[in-house]
């Protein structure tokens, strides 16, 4: 089986994180990055798969500074890398587009991605890219079990749920956190991948639809603290209450 993942090398959320001069980016100063946290499991996944089944697993990474993140999955045990050294700052569809482009040569079994992006919380490439292939696809993955060329699949839903979907294969799979217990990266891990393929695929984005107005952070809100006997509070809660329409 060939298996590609898709992965994002992304702001840490734990990073100091301050609004440049433009107010529609970050300044670097202070961001540190690393894998994001959802494609780790969907890494985990794809070599646990190639160990069990055999084949191989691909790692797709978009950006100039992508680097360091397709080294580490190439330490855990990904067989080789694809680099799209494109400009940052490109919007979900954009980059599902240049993943597209990118893979058309790679005759894959399974795509599988992270669930989400911890930096900007999106949920799409994942989807976008299977519209694009025209192949089925699954969210929100918690278990993949693969037989006689299907893909058996738990998903999670709302409020404790899960649901269990078959599909044909190639398909993509999005997977979410805890399907399975990433590896550390071994100093042998580490050695190997200085050996392994990382191969660049230039591709040129298509003209973005969407237009980033402003990066702001939330005005603070300050609580009114309500002070007097239980009947004195009881009385203003239900005035504010009223004055705001609630009651």
């Amino acid at each position: 089986m060939k298996v590609i993942v898709l992965v994002k090398h992304a702001v840490d959320p734990e990073s100091e994180l301050s609004i440049a001069e433009d107010g529609k980016s970050l300044k670097d100063a202070g961001l540190v990055y690393d894998i994001n946290d959802w494609d780790r499991y969907a890494v985990e996944e794809a070599i646990r798969i190639k160990e069990n089944r055999g084949g191989e697993v691909v790692v797709v990474g978009v950006g100039e500074k992508c680097d360091d993140t397709l080294r580490k999955c190439l330490a855990m045990g990904a067989d080789r890398a694809i680099k799209i050294p494109v400009e940052t700052g490109l919007d979900a569809y954009q980059t599902a587009e240049v993943i597209k482009e990118a893979i058309k040569d790679e005759k894959f079994d399974l795509i599988l991605a992270g669930f989400m992006s911890q930096d900007l919380n999106n949920t799409l490439v994942g989807v976008l890219l299977a519209s694009m292939l025209d192949i089925p696809y699954a969210t929100a993955v918690t278990s993949v079990n693969i037989e006689n060329g299907t893909v058996k699949v738990t998903r999670e839903l709302e409020g404790g749920y899960s649901e269990e979907v078959e599909l044909k294969m190639p398909c993509l799979l999005t997977v979410q956190s805890g399907i399975n217990e990433p590896r550390y990266v071994s100093i042998m891990g580490i050695k190997r991948a200085r050996t392994k393929e990382m191969k660049e695929v230039k591709v040129t984005p298509t003209v973005s639809t969407v237009e980033l107005e402003k990066i702001y952070v939330p005005p603070v809100k300050k609580a009114e603290i309500i002070t007097g006997d239980p009947s004195q509070v009881a009385d203003k809660i239900i005035e504010i209450l009223k004055d705001r329409g609630l009651i």
